[in-house]
């Protein structure tokens, strides 16, 4: 493919709810512009987009794919992204890239929650909106329905451009607003057809002329003295409005027999902003011999092929033979091989110029969200709004002896998605995994297996309780042994009491010599040791004071060994006189929700024991803030719960804020937990 002008390349990511036919309206374009020499089915397992083995299996998208296409003299990236939430992170990565978004809905259905989600990205992003209705040619759709719940959302931004003529339940042709034609189409060939004289479509048209009336106060006038447009006052008029932002087009097409998709791709190459349009980015000028600034929105970390980054170029270019500045390690980055991608498959390319999209290799000291620069005009490019992660689980490796291996597997996955985080607890001594849904971890697991060799088992994670006493109490350890020679003596009373205090306060009130001093040491060492390990359950104790008091000692065979084995019999009598108890983590939750669910989640969060400490209406219109505090034992599977009661339009954050006491139930559990994981050892 040859190297194009920014104003002449778009950039266009594909996003909206899972199964509303993204893919396979991504593969008719790529076909129908002769990228690809099949069309793709997703069923079939065999398009050029979802080439994971993972997508293959599940027959979904689980990582953005790109591939370039030629129409009309220009270049458009497609970009293609998951539409499930727990694959969120590649819509963010193709937010990031792109300059439009093509919002794609099924006919007949209302506005998913992916497509809101999508439409927020994409406002927060700055990036231009089309909406895409597929799907019209089945049979028991109804795109005027898709269209009328576009058109009460976004009201007067909403604009027609091709919407299909319906005789008998069926698409008889479908209509061009812009260049005032119609189509027919069969075995994926278009006719032209005469425009359908009809109350529907005049409607339509009229609504197209008023949106783009408003982009210019000629236009305006000439509308409501009731005049036509002109095929360019049309396109000017398109075109000024979806780069402002003041136009959203709506466009009807059947992604699975490519109808309509040629009057699509029309209508990207001539309305959606070129690569140079707006930049808004750093005030940079999208300018190829302009200083370098780049940023690096997606990493792919193959075993075999080795490590891929894509990149944006704003400005300048990136050649093999020019080192570039890496803004955030301040080191000079010296080029691998740069290629272009369809899929999985490569083509070599000499550049990435200003506005266009490209992988290079190899780039070690690389990461998503690094901008490459001018070290003569170092900048800092914003980087990927990824969300982060949400669900966290335990790993376990199915074969004792690899656990490096699935940390290094698991380390250069989280290169490739920063939707993943892993990390040891160092309480509870286990790697815990999190990710932002049950079918992400899924699919890391998997790839462990597919691409590293490594086999894990996920698990809830353990909790990180703490013991405490709620009691003062007074007890003797006295160690004594004889066994020829210096035999061991060491003899200590020691007071135990409540206090406020996160780690073990030790104190000594020795009088008269009855303990010498050089042996306290051994004493708080032993105490320490002791409150690292717990009384009842394994756990770490806070809260404790201990007052070395009194004792006694052998001139001959009293050791600090001796003194810090009587200090930990003395701790053992704490139990159950003390009146021990179970600490629980107790975190803070903002939930967002939207109004019709705040009552579910409000129960929801009852039963996880959690006390409610507030709620009112969030930033977000529609949405309530509901803030309350949970035990973190009771939260694994929150996120689950909150996708599936508002359809995964919830979302939150959660915090560690303090321990607190435990219930009597609780306590026991935890207990019985631990006697048992200590059998079970």
């Amino acid at each position: 493919m040859k190297q194009y002008q920014a104003d002449k390349i778009r950039n266009i990511v594909l996003a909206g709810h899972a199964g509303r036919g993204k893919t396979t309206l991504a593969e008719a374009m790529l076909f129908k512009a002769g990228t690809a020499d099949r069309l793709g089915k997703v069923l079939d397992g065999n398009t050029m987009l979802d080439y994971d083995p993972e997508e293959k299996k599940r027959h979904c998208t689980v990582q953005t794919a790109m591939a370039p296409l030629e129409w009309l003299g220009g270049k458009v990236n497609v970009l293609d992204t998951p539409g499930l939430f727990d694959f969120a992170g590649g819509v963010a990565e193709g937010m990031r890239a792109a300059g439009t978004a093509l919002i794609v809905l099924s006919a007949g259905s209302g506005i998913d929650v992916g497509a809101e989600k999508a439409y927020k990205a994409a406002i927060k992003r700055g990036n231009s909106v089309m909406f895409a209705v597929t799907r019209c040619d089945a049979e028991n759709t109804d795109f005027y329905k898709t269209f009328e719940a576009l058109k009460e959302k976004y009201e007067t931004k909403i604009c027609p451009v091709v919407v299909p003529h319906m005789e008998n339940g069926k698409v008889a042709c479908y209509v061009d607003f812009a260049t005032g034609k119609a189509y027919t189409y069969a075995g994926g060939k278009a006719a032209e057809t005469a425009v359908p004289d009809s109350a529907e479509i005049e409607e339509m048209k009229a609504v197209l002329q008023e949106a783009v009336a408003s982009t210019d106060d000629d236009l305006m006038m000439k509308f409501f003295d009731g005049e036509e447009f002109t095929q360019e006052e049309i396109y000017n008029g398109l075109r000024a409005g979806i780069t402002s932002g003041d136009i959203y087009p709506v466009f009807a097409c059947a992604g699975l027999t490519t109808d309509a998709v040629d009057i699509l791709l029309n209508s990207i190459v001539n309305f959606a902003p070129a690569a140079d349009a707006k930049t808004g980015e750093a005030d940079l000028k999208c300018d190829e011999n302009g200083p370098l600034a780049a940023i690096c929105f997606k990493t792919i970390a193959d075993p075999f092929i080795g490590k891929m980054s894509f990149f944006k170029v704003v400005s300048g270019k990136i050649t093999a033979d020019a080192p570039a500045y890496n803004e955030r390690t301040g080191e000079s980055e010296r080029m691998g091989k740069i290629i272009s991608l369809k899929g999985s498959k490569q083509e070599d390319i000499a550049c990435i110029p200003a506005g266009d999209i490209g992988v290079v290799t190899k780039l070690a000291g690389i990461k998503t969200g690094d901008t490459l620069c001018d070290p003569k005009n170092p900048v800092k490019l914003a980087g990927v709004d990824f969300p982060a992660p949400c669900l966290s689980r335990a790993v376990k490796v199915v074969k004792k002896g690899e656990e490096e291996k699935v940390a290094s597997g698991l380390r250069k996955l989280m290169e490739e998605d920063p939707t993943i985080t892993f990390e040891l607890n160092t309480e509870t001594k286990e790697q815990i995994l999190s990710g932002l849904g049950e079918q992400h971890l899924d699919v890391i697991v998997n790839k462990l297996k597919t691409k590293f060799g490594v086999e894990v088992e996920l698990t809830n994670p353990r909790v990180a309780y703490r013991e405490t006493i709620r009691k003062k109490i007074e007890v003797q350890g006295r160690h004594k042994k004889q066994s020829g020679g210096h035999g061991q003596f060491g003899d200590v009373w020691i007071r135990f009491e409540p206090c406020d205090s996160d780690d073990l306060v030790f104190a000594e009130e020795v009088f008269g010599g009855s303990v010498p001093k050089n042996f306290f040491p051994a004493v708080e060492k032993g105490l320490r040791e002791c409150v690292a390990r717990g009384l009842v359950a394994g756990y770490p104790m806070v809260g404790l004071k201990a007052t070395l008091y009194d004792g006694s000692y052998h001139p001959v065979d009293s050791s600090e060994m001796a003194f810090k084995t009587a200090a930990s019999l003395a701790f053992k009598k704490l139990n159950p006189d003390a009146s021990p108890a179970i600490l629980e983590p107790i975190g803070t939750l903002n939930a967002y929700v939207p109004d019709d669910n705040l009552g579910d989640i409000m129960s929801d969060v009852t039963k996880r024991r959690g006390r409610v400490l507030g709620m009112g209406p969030a930033d977000e219109p529609g949405m309530q803030k509901l803030e309350a505090e949970v035990p973190m034992a009771e939260m694994s599977d929150f996120s689950t719960v909150l996708r599936q009661v508002t359809q995964g339009r919830g979302y939150f954050d959660f915090a560690f804020v303090r321990y607190e006491e435990a219930p009597a139930n609780v306590m026991q559990q935890v207990i019985a937990d631990a006697n048992f994981s200590d059998d079970d050892e």
